[in-house]
């Protein structure tokens, strides 16, 4: 068994170097960087990476797109504000030593997260399982333009992974907002909308303070305190923004076919 680690970077020279010395285990670490300004190219290859440049096409296109130059058919996917615990390196050296026949063709593992200071038990951030260590010849990644993930054959076999990929996430609460207001919403906004999905005034007013109660308390985000109510405050914020963003999709494509 050998894997290819695969990351993505697009001005990561800040989380790099950890990313790539968290799997500096695997037998190839291959970088895919999209135009990075900063010094990411250089210290991934310092730090033993193979380096490809190639025009940023998206979310899963770009994570496909590595794993298809990848010199292994088992690919570790690793996003550059991530890192692979003790645990996890642990659980994966020991497949090494499994026989071929007997492993599964992707294994999925928790994610946790570090956010304002601690590592998030609850709001629904805890356990958020990733699919990252599979076979090439049995999964693709998909996903238009958010939440990219990797499907495996219908008839392919899945298994746990015991420890947790830790994530790095947003440095703050200006960062926290801007990836919702830039990224998150209007994306999922457009995905929804080329779905077929549409939404009301109603629906607009009512699900951010639901989105708040299933996850502050429903989820358990009360354990985390701040943080906790942060998380569930900015989860209201997101879906209340990415469903007005919608509404203002379908009323300007009802504008425009009255022209």
């Amino acid at each position: 068994m050998k894997i290819t680690a695969t990351i993505i970077t697009f001005n990561e020279a800040d989380n790099i170097r950890a990313a790539c010395e968290s799997v500096a285990w695997a037998d190839e670490i291959l970088v895919v960087d999209s135009g990075s300004t900063d010094a990411t190219r250089e210290i991934a290859q310092a730090c033993g990476a193979r380096v490809i440049e190639r025009a940023w096409p998206g979310f899963a296109a770009q994570k496909q797109f590595a794993a298809d130059e990848a010199q292994h058919d088992w690919i570790f996917s690793l996003d550059a504000d991530e890192r692979v615990s003790i645990e996890l390196r642990a659980s994966i050296e020991d497949l090494l030593y499994t026989n071929e026949a007997q492993l599964a063709d992707g294994y999925a593992m928790a994610r946790r997260a570090f956010y304002m200071g601690r590592w998030i038990r609850g709001g629904g951030w805890y356990p958020d399982w990733q699919l990252r260590l599979y076979r090439r010849s049995r999964g693709r990644w998909e996903g238009a333009y958010i939440h990219e993930s990797v499907k495996l054959a219908p008839d392919a076999r899945k298994e746990i992974l015991q420890g947790d990929i830790l994530h790095y996430t947003v440095s703050d609460a200006a960062h926290h907002h801007r990836m919702i207001g830039e990224r998150y919403a209007p994306l999922a906004a457009r995905k929804m909308f080329e779905q077929g999905r549409r939404t009301t005034p109603w629906q607009i007013a009512t699900v951010g303070p639901a989105t708040f109660i299933r996850n502050f308390i429903l989820k358990g985000g009360w354990r985390d305190g701040l943080a906790g109510f942060s998380i569930a405050t900015f989860a209201a914020h997101h879906v209340f923004l990415k469903y007005l963003m919608l509404w203002e999709l379908q009323n300007s494509k009802i504008v425009t076919s009255d022209k």
